[in-house]
């Protein structure tokens, strides 16, 4: 029996000291005893369940209560039924008193355990007895200048402190886990402790017979009753930064507790794990959980980024959170805690966590622009870790605050990923706007101010990357490589698809109705804008991605401007093939109609932009000339009764004027221009002797001009055989040794000035019947 809950008797007064224990003794004794009495207490007055070993649903359990030794509720029990009459009438009166103040005890935990609590001087016990009584006086104290007072008190908890004495008999291991459950921290780990130190003692006693099983049962009891201890510390250190004016007292007990057990981790009987790191794992713990408990509002593509909400709130949160760890909570613990730099860490391995969560569910560019606007620019700035309310703590926290460099690989490249396949969506469906608008319509293409034909085509796409890369270079210069690269990337396709769905969609199309044109030559200058602006803008970001685009659109540039030729050599043909003919000579019907073709290709051409403007014309003008003459050469026609004299300036006069239309549709070919004017001379002259003088500069500007050619247009002047004919061919051979001039070379400086070369000369037979094998074998030597 507990000496402690004796009356005192005559023989214990004459003691001073003993008098004070026993006083001492008492009051942790009517304290138990109240808990005991409690409706939470099993075996109580109040409790439902009348049996001392059955707790009560939601009461702790602890299988260690059933040991023999240690002390039970039945012991105390037995303790009243041995105590006489009137001792057991002042204990009740006592523990009827206490009950009465159980709930204000407990309301003011926190000033009552300031008079028990772990100090720096040693508490006396008469000190922690008056100190109850006068609480108990002060009950109606305003609660605002109480809560004042305790502002005051917990200014600042000192690093050292000295451990109260431990009492000689601990409580039961019910009584035990009922403080631990109230949360009266300090008396629990003080019993705690002497049941620990009992158990090392009587560990040591070899005279013990029963000493195996019954230690077994204690050391059972007491990892039990230090697992509760460690559950109850971290819950509170779970929820204190939600609940700091509640739990800053506590906080106190549970640094002073979390010290004692570190020192005491090699003697017996504790649990294993060092509690500090329990303490610090109890943070991380409590800093998760406020994380993800953030509100985050079900994904909505329609509304504002519910991503962008979401981390809004978060930051808030966190900066809130260590706000009141840096104001009240860090004033709980010793300087040895490092609370705030503690806190920061495991605030910023959460957020790590939470963003690694939210990368699953962002999907679209405005949910992952606003996670990694986030994570580079948000998490770090005034507004949330490096807010002036943080400061200068935070300059002092030896964290790192970057964020997660792995995650954010991931998010550049799926942000990459993203803006190609988006990319890929808007040109599409940009191809079908401009069916649905132009195309299925017919409808005629618009003009800007230099009248050139164009659309909002290029444009669009053109906004479309320039978005993407302004808002990537926001975030980060890598970012912005990248998403050059990708929208680049998805360029680089689209020439093809876009000449395909072009072809397809207008294949009903005549190719000699005006809109077909027209298209032609706006899209030619819709891709030549996207190219310049490609080159210009993106070079120096991704030169190979720019080279590879810059291919493609030259190549549909060089398809759609091939269209256009086609279409115009489609309309000349007919009109090209009655050249030189006997209608020629005497109508003009054909070359008009040639001449108006090649007009209204002008006025394509003029609505074209440089320098695709002049390579169409100049193929234009090349095919015309070239088609043009070749008719000469093809013998249809030979000039008799002194027709030539007609056919030569029917011949300056139509050439000059194809020259004059082509030139100005942009024709940069002038080397074409004198071909009419040297032919002309040659079938215009009256002495056939006299042509032999016009071959020199003919062969000066046309080195290609061979034998064949020059007899297809002696049979066209009507000089078809005999010996000036033989003569003429001669000279010709001779001009041709002389400058060293071969039909396999040329004075071709621009790669395409071969008038004659593929020209093909047809003869007549009647042109050759007096000419022997081997005359023309000495004639056209090689040939």
């Amino acid at each position: 029996m507990d000496p402690s809950t004796q009356p005192p008797g005559p023989h214990q007064e004459d003691d001073a000291s003993k008098k004070t224990s026993g006083l001492l003794g008492s009051f942790r004794n009517n304290i138990r005893l109240a808990a005991e009495k409690s409706p939470l207490t099993p075996g109580s007055r109040g409790s439902r369940n009348p049996s001392p070993s059955t707790p009560p649903d939601g009461a702790p359990h602890s299988p260690g209560v059933t040991s023999p030794r240690l002390r039970t509720d039945d012991d105390d029990d037995d303790d009243d039924r041995d105590r006489s009459p009137k001792s057991r009438a002042v204990m009740h009166s006592r523990t009827e008193a206490n009950l009465a103040r159980l709930d204000s005890l407990l309301k003011k935990g926190a000033s009552i355990r300031r008079s028990l609590r772990f100090g720096s001087k040693k508490a006396k016990p008469q000190d922690a007895f008056l100190a109850v009584r006068g609480e108990a006086k002060e009950e109606d104290r305003d609660e605002e200048d109480h809560n004042d007072d305790e502002e005051e008190t917990w200014e600042q908890t000192e690093e050292a402190y000295t451990l109260p004495e431990l009492p000689s008999i601990p409580l039961s291991v019910m009584q035990i886990s009922k403080l631990i459950e109230m949360e009266v921290l300090e008396e629990a780990h003080l019993h705690l402790l002497a049941l620990r130190a009992e158990f090392q003692r009587e560990s040591l006693d070899p005279d013990r017979e029963d000493s195996a099983v019954e230690l077994a049962k204690k050391e059972k009891d007491l990892s039990l009753l230090y697992a509760d201890l460690r559950l109850k510390i971290s819950r509170i250190v779970r929820t204190s930064v939600s609940l700091p004016a509640r739990n800053k007292g506590l906080l106190v007990h549970v640094a002073r507790i979390v010290q004692e057990e570190d020192k005491r981790a090699r003697e017996p009987g504790g649990l294993h794990g060092s509690w500090m790191d329990a303490w610090r794992e109890a943070v991380e713990q409590g800093a998760r959980e406020k994380v993800d408990a953030v509100h985050l509002e079900p994904t909505n593509h329609s509304k504002t980024s519910w991503l962008a909400v979401h981390l809004g709130l978060l930051g808030k949160a966190v900066v809130e959170d260590l706000e009141k760890v840096k104001r009240e909570l860090r004033r709980s613990y010793p300087p040895s805690f490092r609370v705030f730099a503690t806190y920061v860490r495991s605030y910023h391995a959460a957020v790590g966590r939470h963003l690694r969560l939210l990368e699953g569910r962002a999907a679209q560019l405005k949910d992952l622009y606003a996670l990694l606007d986030w994570m580079l620019h948000r998490y770090r700035s005034e507004r949330l870790m490096a807010s002036p309310a943080l400061e200068p703590d935070m300059s002092h926290v030896d964290v790192d605050l970057r964020p997660d460099q792995d995650l954010l690989l991931r998010l550049r490249d799926k942000f990459c990923r993203t803006v190609k396949e988006d990319m890929r969506v808007t040109l599409d469906r940009l191809v079908a706007l401009e069916n649905e608008e132009m195309w299925s319509i017919r409808k005629h293409p618009d003009t800007d101010d230099d009248h050139l034909l164009t659309s909002m085509f290029h444009m669009d796409i053109c906004t479309k990357v320039s978005g993407n890369v302004v808002n990537a270079r926001l975030l980060d210069a890598e970012l912005e490589r990248g998403v050059v690269a990708s929208c680049l990337g998805e360029l680089q396709d689209f020439p093809k698809r876009f000449h395909a769905e072009f072809r397809r969609q207008l294949s009903s199309l005549r190719a000699d109705e005006p809109p077909w044109s027209e298209f032609q030559v706006t899209y030619i200058n819709c891709f030549h804008a996207l190219q310049q602006h490609i080159e210009d803008s993106y070079s120096g970001a991704s030169p190979h991605g720019v080279e590879a685009v810059s291919k493609e659109v030259t190549w549909l540039l060089r398809t759609l401007r091939e269209g256009l030729e086609l279409q115009f050599k489609g309309d000349v043909k007919p009109y090209l093939r009655r050249m030189m003919t006997r209608k020629w000579l005497t109508n003009d019907d054909d070359f008009n109609s040639l001449r108006a073709r090649a007009e209204l290709l002008a006025r394509h051409c003029e609505a074209m932009r440089p320098p695709h403007r002049q390579d169409v014309a100049g193929a234009a003008h090349y095919h015309v000339l070239k088609e043009y003459v070749g008719q000469l050469m093809k013998t249809n026609y030979s000039c008799k009764k002194r027709k030539h004299h007609k056919a030569a300036g029917k011949m300056r006069a139509q050439c000059s004027q194809l020259a004059d239309v082509f030139h100005r549709m942009g024709s940069r070919e002038d080397w074409l221009d004198p071909v009419g004017d040297h032919l002309s001379d040659i079938v215009g002259q009256n002495n056939e002797g006299d042509i032999k003088d016009h071959l020199q500069p003919l062969l000066d500007q046309y080195p290609d001009f061979s034998s064949k050619h020059l007899m297809a247009v002696l049979a066209f002047r009507g000089v078809l055989r005999g010996r000036e004919h033989q003569r003429i061919l001669r000279r010709l051979e001779q001009l041709r040794k002389t400058k060293k001039i071969t039909t396999a070379t040329g004075n071709d400086h621009h790669g395409r000035r071969s008038l004659f070369r593929n020209m093909d000369a047809r003869l007549r037979a009647d042109c050759l019947s007096d000419v022997s094998s081997f005359c023309f074998t000495f004639v056209f030597p090689g040939e």
